[in-house]
């Protein structure tokens, strides 16, 4: 889409300014290496000013026809997810001031533009009248499924409020916006802000090497030039990868204690409090819920899902219920461990002994130390492996195409997707490693271009889709690659899971095509399945190689592996429970401004769902982008869709189970048959009939119970 200078009329210097700027140019690849944020202001706004003029047009001239209404729409929502959606990506791995102060500059703007669009009646009105024309039935599903969810999602934006209601919704969608971008960066920046340099060898006593030499590293980072992992100093920071390697291996206690207090307690106090913008949060979109004529902003959230309140409710009671015993008993065993091994704190484990204990006991019932793996996890190697799984499973090859496209970073690496035929049919970047001072944590798949035919180019029959592939784990130290925990591993396999969904879809309606169009409670299926093939003895074996001498994972390892897979899986599932029901329970019952506090919520739901009751000053909520922060609205009354997403996922890897794993044949029948539906069919049909045409039956949490040991406590069905 070739970009045209807006009226009203601009100078010469400025247009040519616009002609310049990366953002507005016609690309295949985004051109990251020369977008700075000096482009930003001026980029978004013309660009803004161009699609309402296309809007305008649309508007004029739109009929209910898919050359005439849908096709048009298309590449205006596309073009503002595509140049949006680079500024949104790079404020996540590339975070600076001069950016996040374009992007607050221009927001609201791009906010407006989205409301206006959502709520237009003419274009609402053509997509009424493709439904009730007489050539309905002649539609193919994911045509269908597309007027189906603009419709839906037209109410949801307030078409049909009348002047004064919009105006007040629209006002509520701003403040929305503005409070949770404003929540990510204070969680950010509260995790940027704890460090605590360590120079005496025996306050880091416990810490693995690879810690160490990390920690040292990031002393490097901060001044002391001559840090190392043997002497020091070292900086502990609240990356996930330090706090992990604090949490569960440092023997000195107060330092957890340090750790494990910093980390619940991020951004809720000073300038960087998020408590209030929590209940500002809540307020509007309880003001939102009620707008729109629902009784809590739940039901708006569950509108667009496979599920409904009683449902997921159901769902989370009848898991909790089944793990509770499980969960005591992991308790107990933890006690009687510590008590054997002299602890003094045995009598009396709080929050920051967990993860420790847990670790010396996982240790000595499966002799497993997690950190001893790590050199049979280096990162080129399960990465090669993942690769070898995806074609066996999907027949497809990737093959490494850096300089194909420009990059954000240098570590990041570009990769091209073949299908049998050994034509292209996606591409990816990966960008594996923390960045703490510019980089949010966590790990993510991103839509970076959608599949689609409307958009295609050069007499292609559909545009090809890209996919952005982000982890947070240790880099490269040394002469070392970076060398992976199985953790670690099982993130890399998730993220691609949602990846292949993006890449592998035959949709070529972009607005149902990957991920795009799915309910956010089944978008976990293919990365939650994904996960279940580190388990997988040909996969796994396929992948851990030491990185010097190429020797592989001992058999008696994997099973080891193997064995400790349900290990305190009941208290694990306990945490996600308790995670699903504050968010549940916040955007049903909590009253912003009531008697009862957020924090209150949090002790209330953690005394069903908990087995050790958290401190009083607990303040996790302060640091819960899942259902606070910008860019994660769908998991807002949402954060059950990980345990719905995993009983359809072990569901669906049972069915690799029923043929047995290792019948090669069988396996990749039903690999083919999984890319066809799961992967294949995009947002163009229900969820529910994609998974019964992949399964044959409706799912069953049957298989995530009998993962995780729990079969026997319970029988639910979804």
């Amino acid at each position: 889409m070739a970009f045209e200078v807006p009226s009203p009329v601009i100078s010469k210097e400025e247009g040519l300014e616009l002609q310049n700027n990366p953002l507005l140019q016609d690309f295949v690849f985004p051109p990251f290496d020369v977008i700075e944020a000096k482009h930003v202001r001026p980029g978004i706004k013309a660009l803004l000013q161009q699609l309402e003029n296309d809007l305008v047009v649309l508007e004029k001239s739109v009929e209910p026809t898919w050359p005439k209404l849908v096709d048009p729409l298309e590449k205006i929502l596309d073009r503002l997810q595509l140049v949006w959606g680079i500024v949104h990506h790079l404020k996540n791995v590339k975070d600076s001031a001069d950016l996040r102060s374009a992007v607050e500059e221009v927001q609201p703007e791009k906010v407006k533009f989205l409301l206006r669009l959502g709520q237009s009646k003419p274009i609402y009105n053509a997509f009424k009248a493709i439904q009730e024309s007489s050539y309905w039935h002649t539609l193919s599903d994911s045509r269908k499924r597309i007027v189906q969810v603009q419709t839906k999602e037209a109410i949801l934006n307030g078409v049909s409020l009348e002047d004064d209601k919009r105006e007040q919704f629209n006002k509520v969608q701003q403040e929305l916006e503005k409070f949770g971008k404003k929540f990510m960066e204070n969680v950010l920046d509260a995790t940027k802000k704890f460090e605590k340099l360590i120079k005496d060898k025996k306050d880091i006593d416990g810490l693995p090497a690879s810690a160490l030499a990390l920690a040292a590293q990031m002393a490097v980072s901060k001044g002391h030039a001559k840090a190392n992992a043997e002497d020091g100093p070292w900086m502990i920071t609240l990356d996930p990868s330090c706090i992990r390697s604090v949490m569960n291996h440092s023997r000195n206690r107060s330092l957890r204690e340090e750790v494990y207090r910093a980390r619940i307690t991020r951004a809720s106090d000073g300038e960087l409090d998020n408590s209030p913008i929590i209940d500002q949060i809540l307020k509007l979109r309880l003001e939102k819920a009620k707008l729109l004529g629902y009784n809590n902003y739940a039901e708006v959230s569950m509108a667009m899902k496979m599920a409904t309140v009683d449902k997921a409710k159901q769902l989370l009671e009848k898991i909790r219920t089944a793990a509770w015993n499980a969960a005591v008993q992991d308790m107990e065993d933890l006690k009687n461990f510590s008590q054997e091994q002299g602890a003094m704190e045995a009598n009396d484990l709080t929050d920051w002994d967990i993860s420790f204990w847990s670790e010396r006991l996982r240790e000595s019932k499966y002799d497993i130390n997690e950190e001893e793996l790590r050199p049979y996890f280096s990162l080129p190697k399960v990465m090669n492996g993942l690769f070898g799984l995806a074609k066996t499973l999907f027949e497809i090859d990737i093959e490494a195409a850096n300089g194909l496209a420009p990059v954000w970073n240098d570590d990041v690496r570009f990769y091209r997707v073949k299908d049998s035929l050994g034509d292209p049919v996606a591409y990816f970047y990966f960008d594996p490693y923390f960045r703490p001072s510019e980089k949010r944590g966590g790990a993510w798949m991103g839509d970076a271009v959608a599949r689609s035919r409307a958009l295609a180019r050069d007499g292609a029959s559909a545009r090809l889709p890209v996919a952005y592939v982000v982890c947070n784990q240790s880099p490269p130290v040394g002469d070392k690659p970076s060398l992976m925990t199985f953790r670690e591993v099982e993130t890399v396999f998730h993220e691609f899971g949602h990846a292949l969904q993006h890449m592998l879809t035959k949709e070529d309606e972009s607005l149902v095509s990957g991920m795009r169009g799915i309910e956010w409670d089944a978008v976990e299926l293919p990365s939650q399945f994904m996960e279940n093939w580190c388990y997988h003895r040909n996969t796994l074996f396929s992948l851990a190689k030491h990185y010097e001498t190429g020797e592989a994972l001992p058999e008696e390892v994997y099973l080891k592996l193997l064995a400790a897979r349900t290990f305190r899986a009941g208290s694990l599932d306990l945490r996600q429970i308790l995670y699903a029901s504050t968010d549940l329970e916040l955007h049903v019952n909590y009253i912003p401004g009531g008697s009862e506090t957020i924090f209150d919520v949090w002790q209330r739901v953690s005394a069903k769902t908990q087995v050790i009751a958290p401190l009083p000053e607990d303040r996790f909520l302060c640091s819960f982008n899942h259902i606070f922060a910008g860019g994660y609205e769908d998991y807002a009354a949402g954060y059950y869709c990980y345990m719905w997403g995993e009983v359809l996922s072990a569901d669906a890897f049972s069915a690799f189970e029923d043929v047995g794993l290792d019948n090669e044949m069988a396996v990749k029948e039903i690999g083919h048959k999984f890319r066809d539906t799961v992967l294949a069919l995009g947002g163009g049909k229900p969820p529910l009939e994609v998974f019964v045409q992949f399964r044959g039956r409706e799912p069953s949490p049957d298989a995530l119970l009998r993962r995780h040991g729990l079969l026997t406590a319970a029988a639910v069905s979804i």
